[in-house]
């Protein structure tokens, strides 16, 4: 594979969680999440990309998301659950991106919000069609996910070098 081929990443952000009586990172998903959990996955084998590589928060509700999620696509990807993807910046997240082999052609980030939501904004130096406007219009709700393009390795991946070519929330 060419780097010079577009590469994809999806940012995707875990679906609403329950508030129950436990540390932060061992939130299940509430009844409304699994549902919305499940529907992305759909949505997410309409793109038609074919997913080489899933980077997942350790979270449960990510773990819980992505194991609803996946079960839609026509192909599983391997997964990778990341520790450093709960709880973390943009430039971390990017940081984490900038490791993925160069035989990844298409990867998917299963994680939080802010660093989601920042992560698709800094990266978005473009966009197709009114999907920025969307995504700054409804921000990243739970269950959202965009999906950018950009040339080049995982290494040069860095602020603006990238084209928002699809967001979607469940609500849309």
């Amino acid at each position: 594979m060419s780097v010079a081929e577009p590469r994809r990443i999806v940012l995707f952000r875990h679906a609403k969680a329950d508030w129950p009586q436990v540390p932060d990172h061992e939130r299940p998903l509430a009844e409304r999440g699994r549902k919305d959990a499940a529907a992305a996955g759909l949505k997410l084998a309409d793109t038609g990309i074919p997913f080489d590589l899933a980077l997942c928060s350790t979270a449960i509700r990510t773990r819980e998301t992505w194991k609803l999620a996946v079960q839609e696509l026509p192909h599983r990807p391997k997964t990778v659950y990341e520790e450093r993807l709960y709880e973390s910046s943009p430039g971390e997240l990017i940081a984490v991106l900038n490791e993925t082999p160069d035989d990844v052609q298409n990867a998917l980030l299963i994680g939080h919000n802010p660093g989601v939501q920042g992560l698709a904004d800094i990266l978005a130096g473009q966009s197709e069609g009114d999907a920025q406007e969307r995504m700054g219009r409804r921000g990243f709700p739970a269950a959202a996910f965009a999906v950018l393009s950009f040339s080049g390795s995982w290494k040069s991946l860095e602020p603006g070098a990238a084209t928002l070519i699809e967001y979607w929330a469940p609500s849309e």
